[in-house]
């Protein structure tokens, strides 16, 4: 190659691409340009600036053609998982995030509505066990979608043959566990509606493979994407008003009578009754702005004639001391929601139920202050950003196992009439 004219350097890269026939015909542009003779003269007689112009397409091909080979190399590397991430007929040239749907019923249709809003995602698939449901949602909530979601009875079947980036779980809650299991084996990042699943043991072991398999687990809790719960949040952890002493809540809804006859008042797939459903919100706005570990917990539940709890009282002692109450009646006509933190020097009093609210009473003041708040995002949202690397997740395994926690001591309380005492994360 050095005798050629462009000199050792030029030999050398040129062995190195000749792989490619854009090669064979840049190599002589470049000698042409070095100033040495080229094989028989190529190019020789011709204007510089077509001579750039004929090199720069010429490089803009083996470039593209150098881009697709790597990462079907890398992704073959990786394995199957990685695999369905390139060239995937499945995705839209416009998705940067696949998404599934397991469960079409209840809450999946808010999910739905919140995916279609982000750009960045596309839907592919939706599976239901239900004969057809899959089907009608699909219709109802992608009909001017460019790509329509498949219908699918069968998860499995839908995950192997969509092979999405992403799943969103919105099955009955004692499901959760198999389910996101499922899909983080498959190499799938995981949004499930709340709890995250209905025994802390489960929790640890969805903890566990998430870590493993690097993929982003969150939960569909709305409180922790407001800016009103990041705030009491931050005054918490820095003791802005002090210590923590005591925490107040309560919500009550008609939950007994909306509910009966569905798997919500079934043991079996629901896992538990308005404490693990509707009070899940309050308990986690509770848990997730405390962010510390129960460490005690005593409750007192009434089933009021079904076979899950309706109305209930839990009182908790955090590690740190503080205090906390919970009132939960799940057979009230009105429906309403308050929380309430005490501190050494302040009192914060929010909306626990939807985040969208807060008032700040600080020693010595007279009037509360309403925090400005700013624009709340929505788990889905941060979902998708978290699995882009432009947010970070506002809830993880670790919050799904504080709260399992916390409820399996509510339930075991409930059940012995005792204290319960809460095992350590």
């Amino acid at each position: 190659w050095s005798s050629l004219g462009g000199g050792p350097a030029v030999g050398v890269v040129l062995l190195f691409g000749a792989e490619s026939l854009g090669v064979f015909l840049v190599h002589p542009l470049i000698l042409r340009f070095l100033g040495g003779p080229t094989v028989g003269g190529i190019f020789d007689s011709l204007p510089g600036a077509t001579l750039w112009l004929f090199a720069f397409l010429c490089a803009l091909s083996i470039a593209s053609w150098r881009r697709r080979q790597n990462c079907e190399f890398i992704a073959f590397c990786l394995g199957a998982d990685a695999r369905s991430r390139v060239g995937s007929a499945e995705v839209s040239p416009m998705a940067d995030v696949s998404v599934a749907l397991i469960g079409a019923g209840g809450f999946a249709g808010v999910h739905a509505r919140r995916l279609n809003e982000i750009p960045e995602c596309e839907v592919f698939g939706v599976q239901d066990i239900v004969p057809n449901r899959a089907q009608q949602f699909a219709d109802r909530w992608f009909a001017e979608s460019p790509h329509k979601p498949t219908a699918f009875s069968d998860m499995k079947q839908m995950i192997e043959q969509k092979r999405p980036t992403a799943v969103v779980i919105s099955t009955p809650h004692t499901l959760h566990f198999e389910h996101i299991c499922l899909a983080l084996d498959a190499g799938c990042h995981v949004l499930v509606e709340k709890p995250m699943v209905t025994n802390s043991e489960h929790a640890r072991e969805i903890m566990r493979r998430a870590e493993e398999k690097s993929r982003i687990v969150c939960i569909g809790y709305n409180t922790p994407c407001t800016p009103a719960l990041a705030r009491l949040r931050h005054i918490i952890a820095e003791h802005e008003l002090g210590p923590l002493q005591a925490a107040s809540g309560w919500l009550s809804q008609d939950w007994k009578n909306l509910t009966m006859g569905t798997w919500r008042q079934d043991p079996g797939l629901s896992g538990g009754g308005q404490m693990y459903d509707s009070g899940a919100h309050l308990f986690n706005s509770l848990v997730w702005a405390v962010d510390e570990e129960p460490e005690s917990v005593f409750a007192i539940a009434d089933n009021s004639g079904t076979e899950v709890d309706i109305n209930g009282v839990v009182t908790v002692r955090f590690r740190s001391g503080a205090l906390a109450n919970v009132m939960i009646c799940g057979n009230c006509a009105v429906d309403g929601s308050g929380l309430d933190f005490c501190f050494e020097d302040g009192h914060v009093a929010i909306d626990g139920w939807g985040g969208g609210w807060i008032r700040i009473q600080r020693r010595g003041s007279h009037e509360p202050d309403d925090y400005g708040l700013g624009e709340p995002s929505n788990p889905d949202r941060n979902f998708i950003r978290s699995i882009l690397g432009e947010e970070e997740p506002k809830t993880s395994p670790r919050h799904g196992l504080l709260q399992s926690l916390l409820m399996d001591a509510i339930y075991e309380s409930a059940k012995t009439g005792q204290v319960a005492k809460v095992t350590k994360v």
